[in-house]
């Protein structure tokens, strides 16, 4: 199979950064599916594990979280799904990637795509689709499809307009009766924001607690931080409601001072998408689920795909530029490429 990988720890500048490289095809361990992958996504944990290359490192890695293809092969162990089934997922961390034509992946974190997606629209959904669903029901514990639960309550997601947040605004839009404060710091972007469901959009480069004062919220019941974790820790702190709940997704270069939380009894819990492949947790398949679920929203139109970015067709210089998008952390939404060997 082709792939399109990193061989050493090189910047986006240098064009050896990625290549193209003929590699055996993969063969599937008992829950495995064999995926010819036909569109990608591009998110974050992309450049950061391309980063993250030690030096001196040449063997190939293939990057790639977000993939939607067609089923070739199955496991001796599979049920789920059989050959020709169209498929999309978010992969695991520990394994090779969706910058491929071919890709192994466990059938507990697959679901079948939206019918009424494109591969491309389907592939910008999995991984921040995962994750704002985790953030929002496993880690916050809200209740999915329970109107009543948020009725005269608040919920705050930070960095409204990336990712993560375009679905999760949508997600908590349709499936909760919270009210949703999001926020966004420019035109565009709260403009994306109120689009994707929400009822308030602050900006978040400033004193956004004053700013939540001013639309008449002093607290909120729960915050989604999709955004720098430690660079809004104080301002969580002051605007979560005692006894409310705190989840992040970004990785923290220190660690947060939780006694900021201990007079409010708030609760801060970290969200990780890839926990569930990594650990090969006893619950996995519930990312099976959960696909399942966020399928049936788009094919009923509660919910659509967040792409708002075609980078044309996986290459080393469209990946190497796609990589340079994420970087400089301006993002709307999801960016895809197509896959074609």
């Amino acid at each position: 199979m082709k792939a399109v990988a990193t061989t050493r720890k090189l910047p986006l500048e240098d064009p050896s950064c990625f290549v193209t490289l003929d590699l055996p095809d993969p063969q599937p361990g008992p829950r495995d599916l064999v995926i010819r992958v036909k569109a990608i996504g591009i998110n974050p944990v992309d450049y950061k594990v391309r980063r993250s290359r030690i030096e001196g490192d040449s063997e190939p890695k293939i990057l790639g979280y977000d993939g939607a293809g067609i089923v070739e092969a199955v496991g001796s162990e599979v049920t789920l799904f059989r050959p020709g089934d169209e498929v999309f997922y978010a992969g695991d961390i520990t394994r090779p990637g969706s910058n491929a034509e071919l890709q192994l992946v466990d059938e507990r974190i697959v679901a079948k795509k939206p019918e009424s997606l494109g591969f491309p629209e389907a592939a910008a959904l999995p991984l921040t689709a995962i994750t704002a669903w985790e953030c929002l029901f496993d880690r916050l514990g809200l209740t999915p499809g329970d109107l009543d639960e948020g009725k005269g309550k608040t919920l705050l997601i930070l960095s409204g307009a990336g990712g993560v947040g375009s679905i999760g605004i949508q997600l908590a839009a349709v499936l909760t009766g919270f009210t949703i404060i999001a926020t966004a710091s420019r035109p565009e972007t709260v403009a994306w924001c109120h689009k994707m469901g929400a009822h308030h959009v602050i900006n978040h480069s400033g004193d956004w607690p004053a700013e939540l004062g001013k639309i008449g919220f002093k607290h909120v019941d729960y915050i989604a931080c999709f955004g720098d974790t430690t660079a809004h820790w104080k301002a969580m702190a002051e605007a979560i409601v005692p006894q409310g709940k705190i989840t992040a997704i970004v990785e923290s270069p220190e660690v947060p001072d939780i006694g900021l939380l201990k007079s409010k009894s708030a609760a801060f819990i970290w969200e990780f998408m890839f926990t569930r492949s990594m650990f090969q947790t006893p619950d996995m398949i519930e990312q099976h689920e959960l696909l399942k679920e966020v399928a049936t929203l788009v094919d009923a139109g509660r919910i659509r795909s967040t792409i708002t970015s075609h980078g044309g067709t996986l290459s080393p210089e469209t990946l190497a530029a796609a990589h340079r998008e994420q970087e400089a952390g301006r993002m709307i939404g999801k960016q895809v490429l197509e896959v074609a060997w």
